[in-house]
């Protein structure tokens, strides 16, 4: 018999990652990248609030039966 009676096999710890030394450059990088990603939400969020960004969605086709 082992030692386990069966269940989920618990996934083996990963090595913590190491913390990574930027330079000028890819700091310069990672803010562009988050200006943008916080450009596109807010454009997101005030085209919602209008109700012209993405429309009726899907539409159900036939009827009740």
């Amino acid at each position: 018999m082992s030692s386990k009676q069966g269940g989920k096999a618990k996934p083996l710890k990963q090595p913590k990652a190491d913390k990574k030394e930027y330079d000028e450059d890819d700091l310069a990088h990672l803010q562009k990248k988050k200006d943008e990603e916080k450009a596109l939400k807010d454009l997101k969020a005030k085209a919602s609030q209008k109700g012209t960004f993405g429309g009726a969605g899907l539409k159900k086709s036939g009827g009740k039966k």
